[in-house]
């Protein structure tokens, strides 16, 4: 089945990735290797999902938006090389929760990335990964996460 099979079959619609509203680029290529800016959750209007992890947002709820995060890492990723076919695997995830500074579920709220990977892309989907708290965001967003892919 193919990666477009997947996402239809799960219901998830690749949308355009927003415009960067910095100085920097959504996907920077060197070799086989793309590297992805840091994405957010974001909600059908394409406004950013804010608050605190453990306070505002449950680590079950932050878990979802980490997988949001993954969704919308994807449709940037897509937008970039035309198809999603042309993923070796996923090399690297680096995934910051805006959390209190007494949460210590940051492993569990990035999962919410990871699993969506490996639901999508199988045992290419696997990955070396970092999972961190953070005082806050950009725009309070409650997760923000990078990638690293190797591709064809």
């Amino acid at each position: 089945m193919s990666i477009e099979e997947k996402l239809k079959e799960l219901g998830i619609e690749l949308k355009s990735p927003p415009t960067p509203v910095a100085n920097y680029i959504p996907v920077q290529q060197t070799g086989n290797l793309i590297y992805l800016s840091g994405q957010g959750p974001r909600d059908e209007s394409g406004n950013f999902i804010t608050g605190k992890v453990g306070s505002d947002i449950s680590a079950e709820e932050a878990y979802e938006l980490s997988r949001n995060t993954a969704i919308n890492l994807l449709s940037a990723m897509n937008a970039y090389l035309g198809s999603l076919e042309k993923v070796v695997k996923i090399v690297k995830v680096f995934g910051m929760v805006n959390a209190e500074s007494n949460f210590i579920d940051h492993p569990k709220v990035i999962n919410g990335c990871s699993d969506f990977f490996v639901e999508i892309f199988g045992e290419k989907g696997r990955h070396a990964r970092s999972a961190v708290g953070m005082g806050s965001l950009p725009n309070n967003m409650a997760v923000e996460i990078e990638i690293i892919v190797e591709v064809e």
